[in-house]
């Protein structure tokens, strides 16, 4: 699928990891994963219509499916990987929710505060998370005006095209 392929190259940018900004660790790659599906599927379901719907489920889905390959791939057995994607989904719908009142507040500092606790394990603001709440309000921003149904349709804003 498109739009989630596209979404795993946003979350791999270099700029994101590092000093000034998540671990390049597999837990900081699969947290900016879950991020970016986490605003895209926010738009999908906000604006996208019955289509709008139906594709954040197949980007959820592809999602999950892939971290199942990944964890069988790195030798995690049989019977660990359900459980552990199972916790991983109930893990994305908490961060979902966080991002998305954290968006929706009107104060700045709430989006700091989660993507700090999210991506950088902190319980305060991390002085790295201003410039990542930057780029997420620009995501967020391309995916408003790009809207629900196209991206349902498989229009993808020009920061998250190939």
């Amino acid at each position: 699928m498109a739009l989630y392929r596209a979404l795993l190259q946003a979350a791999r940018q270099p700029a994101l990891y590092g000093e000034a900004g998540v671990p390049d660790t597999l837990e900081g790659r699969l947290e900016l994963i879950l991020l970016h599906a986490a605003l895209a599927i926010r738009t999908l379901r906000r604006d996208g219509g019955e289509a709008g719907r139906v594709v954040s489920q197949i980007v959820f889905d592809t999602m999950f499916e892939d971290f199942d390959i990944a964890m069988r791939e790195l030798g995690v057995g049989d019977s660990g990987v359900g459980k552990k994607v199972r916790f991983m989904a109930e893990g994305f719908y908490g961060r979902a929710q966080s991002y998305a009142s954290a968006l929706d507040d009107e104060d700045p500092a709430a989006l700091e505060l989660a993507l700090s606790r999210n991506l950088l394990a902190g319980e305060t603001v991390d002085p790295r998370a201003t410039a990542l709440a930057r780029y997420v309000r620009t995501v967020v921003a391309a995916l408003d005006e790009t809207g629900g149904q196209a991206l349902a349709s498989g229009e993808l804003p020009a920061l998250l095209s190939p």
